[in-house]
């Protein structure tokens, strides 16, 4: 079983949707994933926004974090400086703030791989140069 697990957007939204393509995919990897998974508030926002039109999603999402099963692993003010270089390093690909949490995450949770149905995190790199561990389908 994996511990602690960095989660994106997509599989959480892939969760919440059974029409989506990925979503036997990311029921498949959460069984070995021990929970609480870390994620940031941008990602929360940019999943409940996604799933705007889905019933019961925006409660399913913050049920997630009241069971523990979602944690917030940073807050943003915290680290904002932090963040804004990471923007600002990847402003050719350009990067959301949540993909920029998510990388910030990766440094605070080094041996954390990042649960996503994203390839950017193939490009992006954590502490400068390193490349960061995905579990991607």
């Amino acid at each position: 079983m994996k511990a602690r697990v960095i989660v994106d957007t997509g599989p959480l939204v892939a969760l919440l949707n059974r029409a989506d393509q990925a979503h036997p995919w990311v029921v498949q990897q959460l069984r070995d994933i021990a929970p609480p998974m870390v994620t940031c508030e941008a990602v929360l926002a940019e999943a409940t926004y996604l799933t705007r039109n889905l019933p019961g999603a925006r409660a399913a999402l913050m049920e997630m974090l009241g069971e523990d099963f979602l944690t917030i692993g940073m807050a943003l003010a915290d680290h904002h400086s932090a963040i804004l270089a990471t923007i600002r390093r990847y402003a050719d690909v350009p990067m959301s703030l949540a993909d920029a949490c998510l990388v910030r995450l990766a440094e605070l949770y080094p041996q954390s791989p990042v649960l996503t149905l994203d390839s950017d995190f193939l490009v992006y790199r954590k502490n400068g140069r390193q490349a960061i561990e995905v579990l991607r389908p």
